[in-house]
C-alpha cells in the first residue's frame, strides 16, 4: 500500500491521480457506511464513492449470543431471502476457522453451500480423523471409522487394519477384541495409547464432552507428525471441541454432524451444479472482486477483524481496515454484520461455563456504529431491533442482559 501512495511523488511534476468514486454495485445505505469505516484510515487516497440506487434499509449491525447463535440467524436470513426470491448470497469472513459452526447448521438445514478459501470444515482431513475417534468409540463395529483410526498408528498399515476389523467383527464383545489385538512389534507403544483412549471412551460416556478433549489430546502427536501447518490445524480441533457445548452425549453431537454417507467419505468439496442455486462462503481475501445481493459478515469483534495475528504494526491494522472495507462493499442490496458475545473456552471442568465476551471491532466506533440498523442481543430466530448502546466502549454480559429480560 506504501508504493502506491508514494507513487505519484515519484514523478516531477506528480503524476495526476484519478479517482473513480461513482459505485454502480450497492446502495447508498451500504457506501454511507463503507466510506465512514475507510475515511478513518490514517493513509489513503481521499475517494467517497456515491451512487444512483436509493434504498430505505440501512446495513445491519447483528449482536448475537454466541457462535451457535450467529449460525443460526444466518441460516435463517438466508432462507428468508432465498424464499423471497433472492439469490446471489454470500458469507465472509476474515479467517476460515470461524465458519465451522455454520457449515453445520447449513448441513443440518439441507441449505447447499460452497466455500472458497479453504476446505470445508467437515472434508479437512484432521477434522474426520477426531470425529472417527469418537465415531469408532461409539461404535466397535464400525468399519470406516476404526479403518481411518487405525492407520494412525506408526507401523499399522491396510493389511494390519483389516485384520484388526475382522477379529472384531467376529467377536460377541468387539471392544475387548480391540484390546486383546497384538499389533506389529513396531507399533506396539503407540497402539497401546491408542488401545488406553478408547477404553477411556469406553467408560466416560456420562463425562460428555470432556471425551473429546481425551481425543484431542491422544492426536495431537499424530497431527505434528503428519501435518507441516499442524498449528494451524489444531484451531480447528479448539473448533471442534467447542462445538460439543449444547449437546448432552456423544451420540447425539455425532448425530448431530450428520456426516457423511461411507460412499462419500473421501469427497473432495467442490460447487455445486450449475444450474443450482448456493451460498457461497468465502474469506474476504478470496471475494475480492465479487458481488452479491446479499452479504453476512462473521465475527466483526476484535480479534477477528482486526485479526488478532495481524496487529502487530499500524501497517498490518490499517491492511485489516481495508480488508473490513472489501468486505462491506461487496454488498449490493442486503448487508449484515454479526456481532458474537460470548467465546467459550475448551478443557474446563465439566459443567463449567467458561467464556470471555467480545467487543465490536474497533474499525466501527460509535459515529460509524449509528450508519447500521442495531439488532439484537439476538437468540436464533429473534429479530428484536432495540439499540444496542453498549456495543461500543467494551464488553458486555449478554447472559445478565438476557435474564434481565432486555432480549
Amino acid at each position: 500500500m506504501h508504493n502506491i501512495l508514494e507513487f505519484p511523488r515519484r514523478f516531477e511534476p506528480p503524476a495526476r491521480v484519478v479517482t473513480l468514486e461513482r459505485n454502480y454495485r450497492s446502495t447508498r445505505p451500504i457506501l454511507d457506511a463503507s466510506n465512514a469505516v475507510i475515511a478513518l484510515a490514517a493513509e489513503r487516497f481521499g475517494k467517497t464513492l456515491w451512487t444512483d440506487k436509493v434504498s430505505s434499509e440501512r446495513p445491519e449491525l447483528v449482536a448475537v449470543e454466541d457462535d451457535s447463535a450467529q449460525a443460526c440467524w444466518v441460516a435463517d436470513r438466508v432462507r428468508e431471502h432465498c424464499e423471497a426470491g433472492l439469490k446471489a448470497q454470500a458469507v465472509l469472513f476474515r479467517t476460515s476457522h470461524p465458519s465451522a459452526s455454520l457449515e453445520l447448521e447449513l448441513t443440518r438445514r439441507n441449505i447447499p453451500f460452497v466455500k472458497f478459501g479453504g476446505l470445508q470444515f467437515l472434508e479437512a482431513a484432521h477434522v474426520k480423523d477426531v470425529l472417527s475417534v469418537l465415531r469408532w468409540a461409539e461404535n466397535p463395529r464400525g468399519r470406516l471409522a476404526g479403518f481411518r483410526v487405525a492407520q494412525l498408528v506408526p507401523g499399522i498399515g491396510a493389511a494390519t487394519t483389516k485384520r484388526l476389523l475382522d477379529a472384531m467383527d467376529a467377536a460377541p464383545d468387539p471392544a475387548a477384541a480391540l484390546q486383546r489385538f497384538e499389533p506389529p512389534a513396531a507399533a506396539r507403544l503407540e497402539w497401546q495409547a491408542l488401545a488406553k483412549l478408547l477404553a477411556a471412551l469406553d467408560r466416560r460416556d456420562s463425562a460428555w464432552p470432556e471425551d473429546i478433549a481425551l481425543v484431542n489430546h491422544w492426536y495431537e502427536p499424530h497431527l505434528e507428525r503428519l501435518h507441516e501447518d499442524a498449528r494451524v490445524r489444531l484451531a480447528d480441533l479448539t473448533q471442534l471441541a467447542r462445538m460439543t457445548h449444547g449437546t448432552s452425549t456423544r451420540q447425539q453431537f455425532l448425530t448431530d454432524l450428520t456426516l457423511d454417507p461411507p460412499a462419500a467419505t473421501s469427497d473432495e468439496s467442490g460447487p455445486g451444479q450449475l444450474d443450482e442455486d448456493y451460498l457461497i462462503l468465502s474469506t474476504i481475501h478470496s471475494a475480492k472482486g465479487m458481488e452479491w445481493q446479499s452479504v453476512h459478515l462473521l465475527h466483526a469483534v476484535d480479534g477477528c477483524i482486526p485479526s488478532d495475528m495481524a496487529t502487530g504494526t499500524t501497517a498490518q491494522i490499517e491492511e485489516e481496515r481495508r480488508l473490513l472495507y472489501v468486505a462491506l462493499t461487496r454488498a449490493k442490496q442486503h448487508l449484515h454484520v454479526l456481532l458474537p458475545q460470548r467465546f467459550y473456552l475448551t478443557q474446563q471442568a465439566s459443567g463449567g461455563d467458561r467464556h470471555l465476551y467480545g467487543s465490536l471491532t474497533r474499525f466501527i466506533p460509535p459515529e460509524v456504529v449509528k450508519l447500521f440498523e442495531q439488532v439484537g442481543p439476538a437468540l436464533p430466530g429473534s429479530r428484536s431491533k432495540e439499540a444496542i448502546p453498549d456495543l461500543v466502549g467494551g464488553r458486555i454480559d449478554l447472559g445478565e442482559r438476557l435474564r434481565s429480560g432486555w432480549a
